[in-house]
This record gives structure tokens, sequence and C-alpha cells, in this order.
């Protein structure tokens, strides 16, 4: 199978589901594959998808991160962001690698760390995934219980919470209750399609100045 993935090329926008890929199998793929790539992977039981994303989707990806930085920044919460690391429990068998992620809430707990373990170490408090032409995998977000999951599809921002075990729909995120970024941070996307990327982050840092 490894020989098979050397030889691989997947055209952007496109994915490739493997199936019966045991963990092991899994484990020696991620090594194969290794992290400087601009492939994503979703693990669920067995069954593998290895997807490689659209510059339109890379470009979303930065503009709604960029914006969720200057957010916390602006308010002063420390936060770190670890992009697209890949978060797996073997218990679970599953595994995902988000288009970016940030610990917020326990930032503190895993600073410093070189490695992460979800068996002891918390899973990020926020995930964010471009749907541009793949789909979001809920179900291993929800298993490996991560409070907050962004999707950004078309346009529009959905904001999806942790309650007991199942995503629920939200305006507002448990991190920033006060602002409605469903309709924030769509705008200022389309804003930066007009004004630019610099300019638009220095608006929508007043906005955030303006509100505090």
């Amino acid at each position: 199978m490894l020989l098979e993935l050397r030889r691989l090329r997947i055209p952007p926008g496109q994915r490739v589901l493997l199936q019966d890929v045991s963990w092991q199998e899994f484990e020696e793929i991620l090594a194969e594959l290794g992290e400087d790539r601009a492939a994503r992977i979703a693990y669920d039981r067995g069954t593998l998808e290895i997807m490689t994303p659209l510059p339109e989707h890379e470009s979303a990806k930065e503009l709604v991160s960029d914006l969720l930085k200057a957010l916390l920044e602006e308010l002063d919460i420390e936060f770190l962001t670890l992009g697209s690391t890949t978060f797996k429990n073997q218990w679970m068998a599953k595994g995902i690698e988000p288009d970016n992620c940030f610990y917020i809430h326990n930032e503190e707990r895993i600073r410093g760390k070189r490695t992460l373990d979800l068996a002891i170490d918390p899973p990020p408090d926020l995930a964010i995934e471009i749907d541009v032409t793949s789909r979001t995998h809920l179900e291993i977000y929800q298993a490996l219980g991560v409070p907050e999951l962004w999707r950004f599809e078309n346009g529009t921002l959905q904001i999806n919470i942790l309650q007991d075990g199942q995503y629920i729909s939200a305006q507002c995120s448990l991190i920033f209750p006060n602002i409605s970024l469903t309709d924030v941070i769509p705008n200022f996307v389309k804003q930066c399609q007009i004004s630019g990327r610099n300019q638009t982050l220095k608006l929508f840092r007043t906005w955030v100045r303006e509100r505090l």
C-alpha cells in the first residue's frame, strides 16, 4: 500500500477513499505522507479519506483564521493555533486534520508541548472547516470531543456547539457569546475581496474595539 501511495497524485479538489485500513496501516500512511503536504486526511473505523484542497479553499481558510486571530488579540485572549495537526484516538479508531484549530480555554494546558495525545490531552477548543469540494466529518469531531466547530461554505458561517455528544447549530460562539459571528465573519470575508486583506483586518480590528 505504501508503494502505491508514493505514486498517488490527487488533483486539487479531489479525494481518494481507502477501505479496510487498519490502525497500524493508518499510522504507517501518516508517516509515509509526512507533515509537509497539501493533502488532508480523515479516518473513521477503517475508512481513510485523503483530499487535496482547492486554492479557494485555502484562501477562505486563511481569511477566516486571520479574522479569528485578530478578534482574540483585540480581546486579549491567549490562544495557540495548530493548523492542520493530526488529531487521533486509537481507542475510538478515528482521526482528523482540521483546516485550522485553536486552543483557547485549554491553551495553558498544552503550552510548550511538542506532541499531543488525545488520550490524556484535551482536543482543540475550536476547529475550522472550509467546505468547498469536501464535506466536514461531524461524527469524527463529535467523537473526539471538540467543543466548537466552525464550517464556512459558500460565504456562510455555521457555528456548531457540542452538547451531550452532538453538535447543534448556534448563532453565537461559546468563546464570544456576545458577538453574532455568523453575520460578522462572512461580511468581512466579502469585504476582503473588495478592499484586500490588510485593509479589511484593520477595519475589523476597529470594529471590535468600538464594541469592547
